[in-house]
């Protein structure tokens, strides 16, 4: 049994109402994958800064995304994990913006959970971030949880023939 950290942009993405190619592709593969997760033994968990952005402002479907981030149990805040959050934007490993990205990567990482799954290609599922949110973490004491895609957590039968 593996615990997922869901991040916002996957809820986000299931119900994703943007009408181009790769925006629909993000969300068939976001549907494909947590359909499929829910009926696993997997733990799917968020955290409050999950909930807080799907409060924040006015899109479509926001009623929707918050009944679907109310199934998964809340990962606890407490001290290690805000110290956490200070040392990735001291030491540039997230944007200096402690209600988000690194809130989810510290949450993640203290939880010890085995994945974050999220669309955010550009600071959490980075390939050129992987060996300095190693190291951050290591220092800290903390997990390092697979950054991926749904997509790369699709697990279906492939047709070779």
């Amino acid at each position: 049994m593996a615990r997922i950290y869901i991040e916002t942009t996957v809820i986000s993405f299931y119900f994703n109402a943007r009408p181009e190619p790769e925006m629909v592709a993000r969300q068939n593969w976001t549907r494909r994958w947590l359909d499929a997760a829910l009926l696993t033994s997997d733990e799917l968990v968020i955290s409050v800064a999950v909930e807080t952005e799907l409060n924040a402002g006015n899109f479509p479907h926001k009623s929707a995304m918050i009944e679907l981030a109310s199934r998964f149990p809340l990962l606890d805040i407490n001290d290690a994990v805000i110290e956490a959050v200070e040392a990735y934007i001291a030491n540039h490993v997230m944007p200096n913006d402690p209600g988000g990205d690194a809130y989810h990567l510290a949450s993640a990482s203290f939880h010890r959970c085995d994945f974050l799954v999220t669309w955010n290609c550009q600071h959490i599922a980075n390939a050129n971030k992987f060996g300095h949110i190693r190291r951050v973490n290591g220092i800290l004491g903390l997990g390092n949880p697979a950054l991926v895609t749904p997509l790369e957590l699709l697990n279906e039968e492939t047709d070779n023939g």
